[in-house]
């Protein structure tokens, strides 16, 4: 700040300066004044205008080093009060763009919130045709038409599911529900949801529940499941995944093994950013690369750590670890 300020009355210094240093040339140079006095005078100034830039600087300095404090936000109260007819100029001007600008956010928090009632509301209204789209192909026979309807409704459905989480994320907190979670029944719920899918492309479930139950938000977890398997199954051809929960240190584990195409190493550790879909040329025109950061997001939410390994050609494996049951109190004070 004491450079800015001598920067900001550098003409001044150098107005003073060039003044002392004519008042000293015209006593060296004129025979008739004295130069000693002249040079007493020039040290007392000099001395003066010192102590008067220190007070100076301590005064006019205090509201710009609360500005420069300030961490740009919509709180302005701890910006120093304004003294100089200048700093009211800019009090005010900033007091008027922050009153705008939480006019503004408070707008579009409105208009966003509005937004996502809309959504949701456009989401559950759909969902009813669905079903009902659902109930008549139950009633039609088997045939390939059957079988393709069926996965371009499952494929609207997950859709629409994930666009339905995705809204609700912000609000997780909220919804949130800690209980202990049958991890059998929950995890042939989504396999069964897909079934259509994985029949279609000829792939099957290995199932080992060693541990049988985890405590966690059931709602939250089956999309984290339902997105993991949903990526196995569109990678994949004609094999089996591997869906394995046991315990280890004390936590429970849940381990999701492909056989697929794998991640390519460069790619692994921007799977979860949101909208990343992959650097290789495999044609997924229609993935969004919201899948894997939504899952990432609630996984933070509920205390899951996620690891993944995969190699190319070969396979990938996604391993949920559960957090013990004495660290749920980060959840639970939300």
């Amino acid at each position: 700040m004491i450079k800015n300020f001598l920067k900001e009355r550098r003409s001044w210094i150098v107005l003073f300066v060039s003044l002392q240093l004519l008042v000293l040339f015209s006593g060296y140079i004129d025979s008739a004044i004295h130069f000693m006095p002249l040079l007493y005078i020039v040290f007392l100034s000099t001395l003066i205008f010192v102590i008067f830039l220190c007070f100076r600087f301590h005064k006019e300095t205090k509201f710009y080093a609360s500005l420069a404090e300030w961490e740009n936000n919509l709180d302005i109260t701890n910006i120093a009060e304004a003294e100089s007819p200048f700093e009211r100029i800019v009090e005010e001007s900033i007091v008027n763009q922050t009153e705008l600008l939480k006019q503004t956010v408070s707008n579009n928090l409105v208009s966003v919130e509005q937004e996502k009632d809309e959504l949701l509301a456009w989401i559950h209204e759909v969902k009813t045709p669905l079903t009902a789209m659902h109930l008549m192909m139950d009633r039609l026979e088997e045939s390939p038409l059957k079988a393709q309807l069926a996965l371009e409704w499952l494929r609207i459905h997950l859709l629409l599911d994930s666009q339905l989480h995705q809204k609700r994320l912000p609000f997780m907190e909220n919804d949130l529900y800690i209980e202990e979670t049958d991890l059998k029944s929950l995890l042939f719920k989504e396999i069964k949801t897909l079934q259509t899918w994985c029949m279609q492309k000829g792939i099957g479930f290995e199932v080992e529940v060693e541990a049988a139950s985890v405590l966690t938000d059931a709602k939250w977890l089956a999309f984290m499941i339902r997105q993991l398997l949903t990526n196995a199954v569109k990678y994949s051809e004609a094999s089996d995944i591997l869906i394995r929960s046991f315990m280890e240190d004390d936590r429970t584990k849940l381990l999701v093994q492909d056989v697929g195409r794998g991640i390519d190493p460069k790619d692994l550790p921007r799977i979860f950013d949101k909208g990343f879909t992959s650097t290789t040329a495999h044609h997924d025109n229609a993935s969004t690369g919201m899948g894997l950061y939504l899952t990432k997001k609630v996984s933070e939410s509920l205390l899951i750590h996620i690891d993944v390994f995969s190699t190319p050609g070969t396979g990938t494996t996604f391993t949920l670890t559960f957090p013990r049951k004495n660290e749920f109190g980060a959840i639970l004070g939300m």
